[in-house]
């Protein structure tokens, strides 16, 4: 049985246009251009499959787009022709996504970023405070503590990033990685002008308020990785098999009884500890805006996981336990 995917169509199209094998009933194929002119503007052509034009490396397959409608969702590079409502005549509508980025990239890029921004704040280089300033060190202990988190907090997940998440190959366009670029590095260097600042004022209730957030921060932290690892284990390397994600024999995964992504639940308890250690506005605001975020995300997740398992717990709410 001769195997087609949508992924590798662009390759293979010529191939299956003018050698068939046994058993192929298609009979021609049209695709659809949606390319754009040098105005900006939508160029529309429409051919017969263009060797010199699919095959050309500007479009390499991560940036293109096929659809079987124009309005329609792009196919998945695992879909099968044979299993698409073609008929004998394959009709595909091309577009150009411009360029791309791995998600491997971005999240290294995103997590990078923050890390050496605060560090620099930290060791208050030149040109950040008054000269008098320049590479001294804070009194507070506290603002020592909150560098070790932050850098801890980034670190973990550049490692996690490279050795335990298995990040698909998919990509994303690479002018959206100085959005989602601009957005961490900015807020990481707003709270580390404020924290680090020579004027810092440590948190109102003293050492107490500074080991409570330190404990919380710890415990999230904590919990954050055992749903990593428990999601890693959930399925094997280039499987695509979707699971219900369960509690393990690890305390941290038991929250998976009552929401959906107790991994974004942990993310939002490391920033609120992070906030209660240093009563910082900006670690709040930033806080604050993460949790919108997140929200976000484990809703749709959620919603994800409802429709696709019919036998999905009824109990668990999104993010936050009976709550979100």
């Amino acid at each position: 049985m001769f195997v087609f995917t949508v992924g590798t169509w662009v390759i293979l199209h010529n191939h299956l246009l003018h050698s068939q094998p046994s058993g192929v009933q298609l009979l021609s194929v049209t695709v659809h251009f949606y390319l754009k002119g040098g105005g900006g503007g939508a160029v529309r052509s429409k051919s017969k499959v263009c060797s010199s034009v699919l095959t050309d490396p500007k479009w390499y397959p991560a940036r293109q787009s096929l659809r079987l409608d124009a309005k329609a969702k792009s196919l998945r590079d695992e879909d099968i022709l044979q299993t698409l409502p073609v008929g004998t005549t394959a009709s595909f509508y091309f577009s150009d996504l411009g360029p791309q980025v791995t998600w491997g990239t971005v999240f290294l890029t995103e997590c990078a970023g923050p890390l050496i921004i605060y560090l620099m704040f930290y060791f208050r280089l030149p040109f950040i405070y008054p000269p008098k300033y320049d590479f001294t060190s804070s009194k507070h202990w506290v603002v020592h503590l909150a560098c070790m988190c932050h850098s801890f907090h980034y670190i973990k997940r550049i490692l996690e990033t490279l050795f335990v998440h298995r990040i698909s190959h998919g990509t994303m366009p690479l002018r959206n990685i100085f959005k989602n670029c601009g957005y961490y590095w900015c807020s990481a260097a707003w709270m580390a002008y404020y924290i680090n600042h020579p004027l810092y004022t440590t948190p109102y209730y003293g050492q107490q308020q500074v080991n409570t957030g330190l404990y919380i921060f710890l415990f999230c932290q904590v919990g954050n990785f055992s749903i990593h690892i428990a999601l890693r284990n959930l399925k094997s390397a280039g499987s695509k098999t979707k699971k219900i994600p369960y509690p393990t024999k690890n305390p941290f995964t038991w929250i998976f009884w009552l929401v959906s992504c107790p991994n974004y639940t942990y993310e939002l308890g490391s920033w609120i500890g992070f906030t209660v250690m240093t009563q910082c506005v900006p670690v709040a605001f930033f806080t604050l805006v993460a949790f919108i975020q997140m929200t976000v995300w484990a809703k749709g997740k959620h919603r994800s996981y409802l429709k696709e398992f019919r036998d999905y717990p009824t109990l668990r709410s999104s993010i936050l336990p009976f709550i979100l």
